[in-house]
């Protein structure tokens, strides 16, 4: 059980996403919100306050009469869910949740106990809003998409319940769920901010390191698959450059490699004094794809911790507005529902992820050309060469699809396109670019599937399961209980489906 106090930190909003954790909301927390809320309804009396009583966006300078500031608050939601495309996946719409949940508990948007209390049971109890991929331009944040979660608190719009997409009004019948009555502003407070975007980005960056590890690990092996001296991951190279990600991830490579009986030693061989022939039979020093994994990854590692802060700060933020501040009697209007920062980090992430793809198809290109490896067959064709094809199909579609990546890597923070009638003149599009991540890194852990299928059928051809280090053991046995060795050919689309979900799920 996770109770929402003062600070969420990353990894206990992982462990409510991905372990199922229930959450809990503690007293301090309705006191704050209760008193926000008691403020707000003090203070409006007989104020101009922006989404209170007048019209929104471009429409504030319309007074709005007070017997029509609730209806105002249903307006606003209902004309705004207005989403397209395919819905969001469970997990990234829970996230949101949690991340709206944990602004409005801090007590800056005189939201109504009875919001909190809600978006509780829908994360504790599975039920998932209906939100759509499209619609949101990252401005006065997920507007769109917060409307579609704002629509079903009110007990209208639909959810995904046990596997069914239902009428909202029918799953809070069956679970005993009362909808919020709009008191103030539920309405803009719930849809003013950048909680989409941001449990989208958690769901990326969770993601994104179980990538990282991988490409780690999968470095190791074709290492050891090749015999690879160990001084170009050693600490003594490594702490030659003072970038604490090389550093990281060499000290990783070290961990997995330590028992490996492959990993040679340079200077028990091309330092001995016995090598005489002027063309070398043993290759001095391996391609770059190989020798450059600390370089390469380090940088990946670095953003993606970088990207972890920033998504911290932004859902323990208050990305409202207005912005309600008790302590200081007073309510200011300002911007804090721009996506800025989370569509920069989205972008940063997905750069990364791509360039990681990028090397894991490299390395692929390494196991499957024996002109270049020398120690393999053509395409790790276990079978017969000419008759038989190994990975050479498959090849083609990790190729492609490291292609999209790199095409899907162009930047969204750069792509402000104005609208609202010019009012939101400069927007973030933080929401386009979570959701372009989130297929990068789908798209990533299909190649990286294709790359660990080859790897385990090298071992294999090379005779080596029982040299590789215990790390890569572990993960050869995992896969072959999943594809047995095969030399001859058959349907691999069934089994790159059943690897990946080990990558991701593992």
């Amino acid at each position: 059980m996770n109770t929402i106090k003062e600070f969420l930190s990353l990894e206990e909003f992982e462990s409510v996403i991905f372990n199922n954790d229930k959450i809990d909301i503690s007293q301090v927390v309705l006191d704050r919100v209760n008193e926000s809320f008691d403020f707000l309804k003090e203070f409006s009396v007989n104020k101009i306050i922006y989404g209170v009583n007048t019209g929104f966006g471009p429409m504030a300078q319309y007074r709005i009469k007070d017997e029509d500031r609730i209806q105002l608050q249903y307006n606003l939601i209902r004309s705004h869910a207005s989403g397209t495309g395919k819905p969001l996946n469970a997990t990234c719409v829970k996230a949101a949740i949690l991340a709206r949940l944990n602004t409005l508990s801090l007590g800056n948007s005189g939201v109504h106990s009875s919001v909190i209390h809600l978006m509780k049971e829908l994360i504790n109890r599975d039920i998932t809003p209906l939100i759509f991929e499209h619609g949101g331009v990252g401005a006065s944040g997920d507007l769109v998409q917060l409307a579609h979660l704002a629509l079903v608190l009110i007990g209208e719009g639909e959810v995904f319940y046990k596997g069914e997409r239902r009428p909202t009004q029918a799953v809070f019948a069956i679970e005993k769920l009362e909808p919020i009555q709009v008191e103030i502003r539920e309405g803009l407070a719930l849809m003013n901010g950048t909680s989409v975007m941001t449990g989208i980005g958690v769901v990326n960056v969770h993601h994104a390191n179980k990538l990282l590890d991988w490409s780690i690990k999968f470095s190791c092996a074709i290492n050891e698959l090749v015999q690879a001296y160990d001084d170009h991951f050693s600490e003594e190279l490594n702490n030659t450059k003072r970038h604490k990600g090389q550093r990281e991830v060499a000290s990783r490579m070290r961990t997995n490699l330590e028992d490996s009986t492959l990993i040679r030693k340079r200077e028990d061989h091309l330092y001995s004094g016995e090598n005489t022939e002027d063309v070398f039979k043993e290759k001095v020093q391996e391609y770059y794809s190989l020798r450059c994994v600390p370089q390469i990854l380090g940088p990946i590692l670095e953003t993606i911790s970088n990207v972890s802060s920033i998504l911290e700060e932004e859902f323990n933020s208050a990305n409202d507005n207005p912005i309600i501040d008790v302590k200081n009697q007073h309510v200011y209007h300002g911007g804090n529902f721009h996506g800025d920062y989370i569509s920069l980090e989205m972008d940063k992430l997905k750069i990364v992820i791509t360039k990681l793809t990028m090397l894991a198809e490299r390395q692929l290109n390494y196991l499957l050309n024996s002109k270049i490896n020398e120690i393999l067959p053509p395409f790790v064709n276990l079978g017969t060469l000419g008759f038989n094809f190994g990975m050479q199909g498959v090849q083609f579609t990790a190729t492609s699809t490291t292609a999209e990546n790199q095409m899907l890597s162009n930047p969204m923070y750069v792509h402000s396109i104005p609208n609202n009638n010019d009012n939101q003149d400069i927007v973030s599009m933080g929401t386009n670019a979570a959701v372009i991540t989130s297929k990068v890194i789908e798209n990533s852990f299909e190649v990286l599937a294709i790359e660990l299928i080859t790897i385990v059928q090298a071992i294999d051809y090379l005779e080596q399961k029982d040299q590789i280090s215990s790390v890569t053991r572990k993960i050869y046995d995992d896969i072959r209980v999943i594809i047995p060795r095969f030399e001859k050919d058959q349907v691999m689309y069934p089994f790159v489906q059943k690897v990946k979900d080990y990558l991701i799920n593992n």
